[in-house]
């Protein structure tokens, strides 16, 4: 589902959201409900490809445990259901890449207990916001790095579900192989994905504002 760049988004007195963001938010870019639904038809996606593989679930953290969480339920209510019994492991990394709402030159990734058992498997990696990133050395290098570290390990096939991908006007040409929305190049919030830590608990993905931004700078 491709967002335009004169998407006006939801007003915010549409919905309810926590107290404690009012006046934070610009607006509603993405109803909860929406990516519910959008979430469900990628997992319907994802196991008619699947075939009869097993597959190791990397969750990137923490931005995307959200939809992880959601996305592999609905893989397994889907598996349960059909003939074909789909066998999923779940592994957790974390990737550094912002302060404030600059991304930083050099990436980080943190944890992974072993990820010597992706040797062989059928991978899917978990990834909330992807990024095109115009004001960083190699766009989409968020991801770059972390599939290079996987591919040492030689697993049978890497695909990349990512909730949204972000559009700007010097993209890569990487697209993940699954993902929900494509959105304009804005800095949004909210279903997991933070600001220093702040509006995890956000469950609509909305717009921050500069009075957010300066309020939960670090």
């Amino acid at each position: 589902i491709q967002i335009s760049d004169n998407w006006p988004g939801y007003s915010l007195d549409l919905f309810t959201y926590p107290q404690h963001y009012y006046g934070d938010l610009e607006y509603v870019l993405i109803p909860h409900g929406i990516i519910v639904d959008r979430t469900e038809r990628l997992a319907k996606d994802i196991v008619q490809d699947i075939g009869d593989n097993d597959i190791v679930v990397l969750c990137v953290l923490k931005g995307g445990y959200k939809f992880c969480a959601d996305l592999v339920e609905h893989i397994k209510n889907l598996s349960r259901n059909s003939e074909r019994f789909i066998s999923m492991k779940v592994d957790f990394v974390r990737l550094k890449s912002y302060h404030n709402d600059q991304s930083m030159q050099d990436m980080q990734i943190m944890g992974g207990d072993d990820l010597s058992k992706l040797t062989g498997k059928l991978s899917f990696v978990f990834y909330l916001f992807f990024l095109f990133h115009k004001d960083i050395v190699g766009t989409g290098r968020t991801m770059k790095v972390l599939l290079n570290s996987i591919e040492k390990y030689k697993p049978k096939m890497i695909k990349v579900a990512s909730l949204l991908v972000k559009r700007t006007s010097q993209p890569d040409g990487y697209r993940p192989d699954y993902y929900g929305f494509e959105i304009p190049d804005l800095f949004v919030v909210g279903y997991a994905l933070d600001y220093n830590e702040h509006f995890r608990d956000l469950n609509h993905i909305c717009v921050i504002n500069d009075h957010g931004k300066t309020k939960y700078r670090v």
